[in-house]
């Protein structure tokens, strides 16, 4: 099977289930939305930046206990017990800015084509190296904007001094003051 992270996950951990020839999916935020996922693609382990965990063949729900049990049983079958932090050293995540920006009623980032055209272009320079995810957010009137970036690659000025960002965003700052 896969894994199933959602749009947050960092780039790090997809790049780590890469190497390790680990399938890896994308859902929206959300446990129900990585719930969906798993089902549709058959896998059992999931989750969310936030630390919700699923796996499916103990419970259908994030559950912490469930999940300190498997991360637990996953260090102690490895080759007798594993530190955490050797578990994890095959995983560097990468640097993330978050920007909050403020819209009007009604604007949809999607129509805007400034904002798509400062879109295409942020991807474009950061290649497979970083990603930009641009979401509204469900309980206020802000997109988030999204930027992570392996500081090793050929983003890493990019997304260590936000670069990219400020291309996609002023096109949503200028609508929002408008």
């Amino acid at each position: 099977g896969g894994v199933v992270g959602t749009l947050m996950t960092n780039l790090g951990v997809e790049h780590a289930l890469e190497r390790q020839k680990i399938p890896f999916s994308r859902a929206a935020v959300g446990d129900r939305y990585v719930l969906e996922q798993l089902n549709e693609q058959g896998w059992q382990l999931g989750g969310e930046s936030s630390g919700h965990i699923l796996c499916l063949d103990k419970h259908t729900t994030g559950d912490g206990i469930v999940s300190a049990l498997q991360v637990l049983e996953a260090l102690s079958s490895a080759r007798g017990w594993l530190s955490l932090a050797d578990a994890a050293k095959e995983v560097t995540l990468y640097p993330q800015v978050l920007i909050n920006v403020r819209i009007p009623k009604g604007f949809d980032y999607r129509e805007s084509l400034p904002v798509q055209a400062a879109l295409v272009e942020a991807e474009c320079e950061l290649k497979d190296n970083g990603r930009i995810v641009l979401r509204p957010s469900g309980t206020e009137p802000v997109i988030r904007v999204m930027l992570a970036c392996d500081v090793t690659g050929a983003g890493s000025m990019t997304c260590g001094s936000v670069e990219v960002s400020p291309p996609v965003v002023a096109p949503l700052y200028l609508q929002s003051i408008q």
